[in-house]
């Protein structure tokens, strides 16, 4: 039965991202500039234009050109940019992601870091003093976009303490401490909306949890506030604070940009904003269609991993 049910979300896994693929090849048709026009620049023939678009396929079917887009895509050719440098789209693609994945990671780590414990502190202080100071806390940082958030970060921590710096990048293969230093401020913007949300979205579920019958029974038994909440509460608490995780993973991944706008970063967010202003619909089409089964595998795993948070889950499908 458990082949069987990994056997059909594989199957479920395919066919999302085979429309995911489709949904992404068809950003070209949704540009409004002549690819031939972005290669060549203005003043050639007709003739000229209609054979740059004949080299690129667009002359073929729809069905025609997807399958081919999608066959090279699979190998790992997402072909070449239509712009100067004329560089390789996985080349360039290779080196941006992993900035995007490391502040994305590096957020998420540092929000999870702090909303664990201020979850648990509010939901078992439920209506107390100290839950009204943290859903206060929660809920003034939530009202504040992320761009302003990173000025004030900026302006304290960069350019009135001067402890980091403003707008540089260390890749890890260069020095990890370095690497570390350059991303606290970019990954701390990022971590303080998420770390609002998964408070608050945690410590609902905690409260729920903390009334059941077993937990009850724990009590009961003499165990410990913290043995009760990280070893009896926590997962089966978790579910709502996963997907969440799964899904703000994903989007984190390709929505940095603000972030990488503002610190200067060289991520997939700046890349696709670069290649959009341009027309390089190739560069476009790479980026999107790597982030966008990212996010669809995230969240694949994200749901295979309910049946360890909560055994149920699991009997449930025994």
């Amino acid at each position: 039965m458990a082949i069987g049910k990994l056997v059909r979300r594989l199957a479920e896994l395919i066919a999302v991202l085979i429309v995911v693929s489709f949904g992404t090849f068809m950003l070209v048709s949704l540009m409004d500039a002549d690819p031939a026009v972005t290669i060549l620049g203005e003043g050639h023939s007709e003739e000229e234009y209609a054979a740059v678009r004949t080299d690129l396929g667009l002359d073929d079917s729809l069905v025609v050109r997807y399958g081919s887009w999608l066959g090279a895509a699979l190998t790992g050719d997402l072909g070449s940019s239509v712009v100067p440098p004329y560089s390789d789209v996985m080349e360039r693609i290779a080196a941006a992601l992993p900035v995007s994945v490391e502040l994305a990671v590096l957020g998420m780590g540092m929000a999870l870091l702090l909303s664990i414990p201020l979850a648990m502190w509010s939901a078992y202080h439920a209506g107390g003093r100290v839950d009204r100071i943290v859903s206060a806390g929660t809920f003034g940082v939530l009202s504040v976009p992320s761009f302003l958030a990173g000025l004030v970060i900026i302006m304290v921590f960069a350019n009135q303490l001067g402890w980091f710096p403003r707008a540089e990048w260390a890749r890890l293969s260069e020095s990890v401490g370095g690497n570390l230093y350059h991303a606290f401020l970019p990954a701390l913007t990022i971590a303080l909306a998420e770390t609002a949300m998964f408070t608050r979205i945690l410590r609902n579920d905690l409260i729920t949890t903390l009334r059941e019958d077993f937990i009850l029974s724990a009590r009961a038994k003499g165990m410990g506030t913290v043995h009760i909440l990280f070893s009896d509460a926590l997962r089966p608490s978790s579910f709502s604070l996963m997907t969440l995780l799964g899904i703000g993973l994903g989007r984190l991944i390709g929505s940095t940009v603000i972030v990488e706008y503002l610190f200067a970063l060289p991520g997939m967010g700046s890349l696709v904003i670069g290649a959009a202003n341009t027309g390089d619909f190739t560069m476009v089409q790479g980026a999107v269609l790597i982030i966008a089964v990212i996010y669809v595998v995230t969240n694949a795993l994200i749901d295979v991993s309910y049946g360890y948070l909560d055994p149920r889950i699991r009997r449930a499908h025994v």
